[in-house]
């Protein structure tokens, strides 16, 4: 007999003994780590079946293609006996479970559980909440999911108008979104309700943004009041008082002129600066948050359009008001000094223990 032939019986030989060994081997694994460590000593690249085959080449050409088929073979009848037996365990396991003495989930922990943080939205939501509240504004609330019509239509946006490309959103159907901004609050508010009112809106807007800056989820207030005689003074006069008691006595508020489809005239608000506030002497010297402008954008504002109370059958000419909206992100950057928008929504603990 040739070395060839020698070593295709031995082959044969180990491939044998190996079919033979592997279901006592997969049996005495009793946890499923253990069976799959077994599975790897035989199946793995470098294991007992891939040391056998590398003998592979000192057999005769033509009996290498019956070797390889056996092979193959008892690779398929490991592969199904690792598969059983981790049914068994798992099976095992789950009696095991079924069948043992029922936990009491009313027994307090073992160890003291470490008390969770508030997180900053959810901080500054209840705080501007709350500042409103004892304005006199209630709050109202209203769908996430909404029609196109109260997200857009009655606000004043014209069909395919550019700014409705700035709160591009996510549609469920036709007619049917995520409502870009809580101001279908407002619409839902004084198409059902007869004024006067005041009310506040807080919740999750959604739209396709997603940078250092924006995220396609996140978190607004509005604030609108409805009645006869209210000018553009009684909305500075708000924002005057908002301002006061969310960053302090004194705190300058600045309206400049903006384009709003649902409010005329429209403005943007600046607040004085916090981080560069001289506390002697209350003035902004300006910083890198501020720009060196000693004002941070922090709102859009404006009396309320006719066209918008006519769409929700209230009479422009006896009615005026006035509405506001802040993103809470944006004010919880401002308040806390956060750089990076992402950071309110990755849930470190690290960030989120400092609030």
């Amino acid at each position: 007999m040739s070395e060839a032939d020698d070593k295709k019986a031995e082959i044969d030989r180990a491939l044998s003994a190996l079919c033979e060994s592997f279901p006592a081997r997969f049996l005495g694994a009793e946890t499923e780590q253990a069976l799959r460590d077994e599975n790897a000593k035989i199946l793995g690249k470098k294991g007992e079946l891939s040391a056998i085959l590398k003998e592979l080449g000192r057999v005769a050409p033509e009996a290498r293609k019956a070797i390889g088929e056996a092979a193959n073979a008892v690779k398929a009848k490991v592969e199904a006996g690792f598969e059983a037996r981790l049914r068994e365990l798992a099976m095992r396991k789950r009696d095991a479970e079924l069948n043992a003495r029922p936990f009491d989930l009313t027994l307090p922990a073992r160890v003291p559980l470490p008390r969770g943080h508030r997180h900053p939205i959810s901080i500054v939501r209840e705080e501007l909440v709350q500042i409103f509240r004892s304005m006199g504004f209630a709050v109202f609330d209203g769908p996430d999911i909404d029609t196109e019509e109260n997200n857009f239509g009655k606000l004043g946006y014209p069909p395919d108008h550019p700014a409705t490309d700035m709160q591009d959103t996510f549609y469920t159907d036709k007619g049917h979104l995520l409502r870009s901004h809580t101001s279908n609050i407002q619409i839902r508010a004084m198409s059902t309700m007869k004024p006067p009112f005041a009310f506040i809106a807080p919740g999750t807007v959604f739209r396709r943004d997603d940078d250092m800056t924006h995220s396609p989820m996140f978190h607004q207030l509005e604030a609108f009041l409805v009645d006869e005689h209210v000018t553009l003074a009684h909305l500075r006069g708000v924002l005057s008082e908002f301002a006061a008691r969310l960053f302090g006595d004194g705190t300058p508020v600045r309206l400049r002129p903006s384009y709003f489809p649902f409010v005329e005239p429209g403005a943007e608000v600046d607040l004085g600066c916090p981080f560069c506030k001289d506390e002697k002497t209350g003035k902004r010297l300006g910083c890198g948050v501020c720009k060196h402008t000693g004002f941070i954008e922090i709102m859009g504002c404006g009396m309320i359009h006719p066209t918008v109370f006519e769409a929700c059958g209230i009479d422009p000419e006896k009615y005026s008001g006035f509405a506001l909206g802040l993103g809470l992100e944006r004010t919880a950057m401002v308040r806390y000094g956060i750089p990076n928008l992402r950071m309110m929504f990755e849930n470190d603990p690290r960030f989120l223990s400092q609030f």
